[in-house]
């Protein structure tokens, strides 16, 4: 099971600092294009952080540096599944999530027995471009009903109003970025959000 379903995705530790007091209990730290001095920096900081308040934290992509800096949780995108060791990922005790976005995927995730499937962007996203049109509620039920009690997760374009919609059709959890880090109160925001999926 997720320790909650509320799931903020942040690409720094001081993102991270700065949230955790609020009442977060699950966080991702996402990030790229660093140098690896930087990761592993960060990394260990937003460890640190989370540790000490008790926090879930899930490391994105950064597979040996999660298991080297001795984290809990990993997520991995479906290109990070053609190098990732999926042996040594469960040899040294993490939890696994992975994204799909079409058949294909939601299978090559099924066989690997992660911990829990994200599948967007469910609604339009900025955060990157997407090859992908928008998944829809539909098929977030669809997918539910695929993964049965594996957690699934809605990530791209959540609202506080649209988490309502993803629980309803059989999301777990709601993944959220741009919503509270672009929001002029991102701490009102996370707030919200909070109260929205108590």
């Amino acid at each position: 099971m997720m320790p909650c379903r509320f799931y903020p995705i942040f690409d720094s530790a001081d993102w991270i600092a700065r949230m955790v007091p609020l009442g977060i209990r699950l966080v991702q730290l996402r990030m790229k294009d660093r140098p690896e001095p930087d990761l592993r920096a960060e990394l260990r900081r937003a460890r640190d952080i989370c540790r000490a308040a008790g926090v879930t934290l899930v490391v994105n992509d950064h597979w040996q540096l999660a298991i080297e800096e001795g984290c809990d949780w990993l997520h991995l995108g479906q290109e990070d599944l053609d190098t990732a060791d999926l042996r040594g990922i469960r040899a040294a005790g993490l939890r696994l999530g992975l994204s799909t976005h079409d058949e294909a995927e939601l299978a090559r995730a099924l066989a690997a027995g992660p911990d829990y499937i994200a599948l967007g962007p469910v609604w339009p996203t900025i955060l990157k471009k997407m090859r992908w049109h928008c998944q829809g509620v539909e098929r977030l039920a669809e997918w539910k009903a695929r993964i049965g009690g594996i957690p699934l997760v809605a990530i791209g374009g959540l609202t506080p109003e649209r988490a309502v919609e993803a629980f309803a059709a059989g999301a777990d959890v709601v993944s959220v970025v741009t919503d509270i880090t672009l929001d002029p109160a991102p701490e009102a925001r996370v707030r919200r959000w909070l109260e929205i999926t108590a």
